[in-house]
């Protein structure tokens, strides 16, 4: 089967009802990990738009493949050193510094959290995604803080259903720009991926719903930003950037997403996962972690004097 031929197809009555990278993954040969890395990327579209890798197919809708897979290995061990806060058969959970990608993607082969993982826990190899194994859910490259990772299959598969029913808490620090008309509020606004520049993401009547509560705690007129405490009801790619930004209000830092500038020249996003919370996969008990925000962080706030 060619290229062109795997382009685009239109989803048979056999099909219908099931996944898309399933479909995908079958229509063309390749691993449901390649595609789940295409459909990531925004290259796989149904009926013109992105979908989540978990969409269901309808009979006669139109799957269009605009890329390949990127000929790639299965990430390897290496020897890195990593802050882990808790771990037992099904659970870790790790303390991620700004700078680290938590998998090896584009640009990203090593050097990774999940490098330094298989380096010691080799048996997570066998855990969820083959290109990411143990991971459930993600932290942008710049973004420090509490992050869960799987040690089991069981472990795995129950983290991914709490995360679906939304039951995992997280809660972020972020430093705003500007002050938030409400101290208090909901940004309900469905998220996907720009179609003017495929690294970032856009509020988009077409993308998934997303969900973040912010709560301010404290302000300042000078130099004009607002210290916020943020929970993510969903866990969309850049949501609280995104979110942020669309009501007027982009994290301090943040040169992706207008954050950037002079007055607070700190080179990464504001942004520290500082709470993680839930049901432990095994004995059912409820956990919680909690990191304050890194020095780095702390030297910002400082530097701003008392708030208002």
């Amino acid at each position: 089967m060619t290229t062109s031929e795997r382009d685009t197809f239109s989803v048979p009555a056999s099909l219908d009802g099931d996944r898309v990278d399933r479909a995908v993954a079958f229509h063309t040969g390749w691993t449901r990990a390649e595609v789940q890395i295409l459909i990531d990327n925004g290259e796989v579209t149904v009926d013109g738009r992105a979908v989540a890798k978990s969409y269901r197919l309808h009979e006669g809708e139109q799957v269009v493949i605009a890329g390949v897979p990127a000929v790639v290995g299965p990430p390897l061990p290496e020897a890195l050193d990593i802050d882990v806060v808790h771990e037992d058969d099904d659970v870790i959970v790790v303390l991620k510094p700004a700078g680290l990608v938590v998998h090896p993607g584009a640009g990203n082969d090593t050097g990774t959290l999940v490098n330094a993982l298989l380096h010691r826990y080799p048996e997570i190899a066998e855990v969820g995604e083959a290109d990411r194994p143990g991971i459930v859910h993600r932290l942008d490259r710049d973004t420090s803080g509490l992050l869960l990772v799987a040690r089991s299959q069981a472990g795995y598969e129950s983290l991914i259903e709490q995360l679906s029913q939304r039951e995992v808490e997280r809660r972020y620090d972020a430093l705003c720009w500007g002050q938030p008309s409400s101290p208090r509020g909901v940004i309900d606004a469905p998220i996907g991926r720009s179609q003017n520049r495929r690294t970032r993401m856009a509020i988009r009547d077409d993308g998934r719903m997303a969900r973040t509560h912010y709560e301010v705690l404290s302000s300042w007129r000078v130099p004009g930003v607002s210290f916020l405490e943020c929970v993510l009801e969903t866990g969309r790619t850049h949501q609280i950037r995104v979110h942020l930004l669309a009501i007027g209000h982009p994290v301090v830092g943040d040169a992706t997403y207008g954050g950037y500038r002079e007055s607070i020249a700190l080179k990464r996003p504001f942004l520290h996962a500082r709470v993680v919370g839930f049901e432990h996969p095994t004995t059912g008990e409820r956990m919680r972690f909690e990191r304050t925000i890194p020095q780095e962080l702390i030297e910002v706030l400082d530097s701003l004097g008392n708030a208002d």
